[in-house]
């Protein structure tokens, strides 16, 4: 059965709400034209697929794990980690350094290089225009409000879809490219996750059991990266910090009670 209502309340103000409706397909009038519930909820209620490297399938594991977050009200901020990502911080630092930002932290830069500008397809104009093309890291941390506004867009979503294809990779560039377009001033235009690229090539550097020690976590934390909190200048840039191989959890372990702070 469909039911199909003419009104001027939103999806986004709908996942906000403290009720989501249990309806089989439901149409909203937006700003963006006519978008269905459905299409948000089915983020939440598809089954698990395939997930394809530098494909859009990983935008579309991005949407779903948004989604599933964003049923309980409580969660505020969303964090998206690897499996090889640690925090270089305690649960406490952490939850009040997000909880009280006033930005979510999505990296978001244009470079003129192949790997970032040259991405970009013309075909996607009008609606995205080279200087409005963006590329970050895809491991972002997004408040309740940016996470919504992500997880109900289908429209630029549906770009990248068609568009970015190898050798664009729309991880890389949707939410960055969304953010820049629409919630600027809500980002902080960087991430809270440290990375090495000093050793070049495709891949950051990895991390084993031999590199692990306390000087090489406080090295982490203490870096000489300064950037802004706030809008106030900070030495406290990076929450988290990646690229750690399986081989290095027991010498991290052992770290939780010291210098992790565990």
């Amino acid at each position: 059965m469909t039911f199909e209502f003419q009104c001027n309340v939103c999806v986004p103000s709908l996942l906000h709400s403290t009720v989501l409706p249990l309806i089989v397909r439901l149409q909203f009038k937006t700003l963006c034209g006519w978008i269905t519930l459905f299409q948000v909820l089915t983020y939440c209620f598809f089954p698990m697929q395939e997930v394809s490297w530098g494909s859009i399938t990983l935008v579309d594991a991005e949407k779903r794990l948004l989604a599933n977050a964003l049923l309980d009200f409580s969660n505020e901020r969303f964090v998206l980690l690897s499996e090889s990502c640690i925090p270089v911080f305690n649960f406490p630092t952490v939850y009040e350094y997000l909880i009280n930002s006033a930005h979510s932290f999505v990296e978001s830069y244009n470079i003129d290089t192949p790997q970032c500008a040259g991405r970009y397809n013309r075909r996607m104009a009008p609606h995205i225009m080279a200087d409005q093309w963006r590329k970050g890291s895809e491991w972002f941390e997004l408040n309740r409000e940016l996470a919504v506004q992500i997880v109900a867009d289908y429209k630029y979503y549906s770009i990248f879809r068609k568009h970015c294809r190898p050798s664009c990779y729309p991880d890389e560039h949707y939410i960055p490219t969304y953010l820049h377009l629409f919630h600027g001033p809500l980002n902080a235009n960087r991430t809270i996750t440290w990375v090495d690229w000093s050793r070049g090539g495709p891949h950051p550097a990895s991390y084993g059991a031999a590199d692990i020690t306390e000087e090489f976590i406080q090295a982490i934390r203490n870096n000489g990266t300064q950037c802004f909190y706030n809008s106030k200048p900070t030495s406290v840039c990076y929450l988290f910090a990646r690229k750690f191989a399986p081989k290095a959890l027991g010498r991290l372990m052992n770290l939780t009670s010291t210098v992790l702070d565990f």
